[in-house]
């Protein structure tokens, strides 16, 4: 069944990923397999999606035990995702800095299929991302989820979850609201080539880390 509610989050810059890995620890927050994500989002032509501010994404989720992912492996996960603003902005309303948008996501089998249907309706990707995600839980906050992103442009720290489970941890692991990230990774990806005057591209690992 679709899973269907509101996403509100913010993203951290982690300038050291052991040292986040040994802060969440001492938290005692329990930590999910590595698994290594190849994304895709979908648009028309004329980035009508995007535009919008949504958004149609097509993930492929790999379980990986430090070595490179392997293309054929029936343990890969399909998850699609829509994304779109939300209708009313609790967060912004109370002057914080968080990312809130109404969210669909369903899982899907096979895992591959799903991106040939799109683009045999006139959809097309439109980017493509890499990353390794580890997943983490803290005991006594069930309703926050805390992603350790490894990506091409650096790695990060998201925290989902309503804005009152989002403050602690964020000011226990030495953050300020100053710190909090509310774009995208295409946006964050954006900026990295207009500060390296390249052109934007896919955010893919040129060779895949281990």
């Amino acid at each position: 069944m679709p899973r269907r509610g509101t996403e509100i989050e913010i993203k951290l810059r982690v300038a050291d990923i052991a040292t986040m890995r040994r802060k969440l620890r001492r938290m005692k927050a329990r930590a999910q397999p590595r698994v290594f994500e190849s994304n895709t989002l979908f648009d028309s032509s004329t980035n009508e999606i995007r535009n919008s501010g949504r958004m149609l994404r097509v993930r492929l989720e790999r379980p990986t035990t430090g070595r490179a992912p392997r293309r054929a492996n029936s343990r890969v996960r399909g998850l699609l995702t829509y994304k779109a603003p939300s209708r009313g902005s609790a967060a912004q309303e109370l002057g914080l800095r968080y990312k809130e948008r109404e969210e669909i996501e369903i899982d899907f089998h096979p895992a591959e299929n799903l991106a040939a249907i799109f683009e045999g309706v006139g959809l097309r990707p439109n980017f493509r991302y890499e990353k390794f995600r580890t997943e983490f839980t803290l005991p006594r906050l069930t309703n926050l989820h805390l992603f350790l992103d490894e990506t091409p442009v650096g790695n990060f720290l998201e925290l989902e979850g309503p804005p009152a489970a989002i403050e602690r941890p964020a000011h226990i692991l030495g953050f300020t609201p100053q710190d909090y990230i509310t774009g995208t990774y295409w946006d964050l990806h954006i900026a990295d080539c207009r500060g390296r005057n390249i052109v934007p591209g896919d955010l893919v690992f040129k060779k895949r880390k281990k």
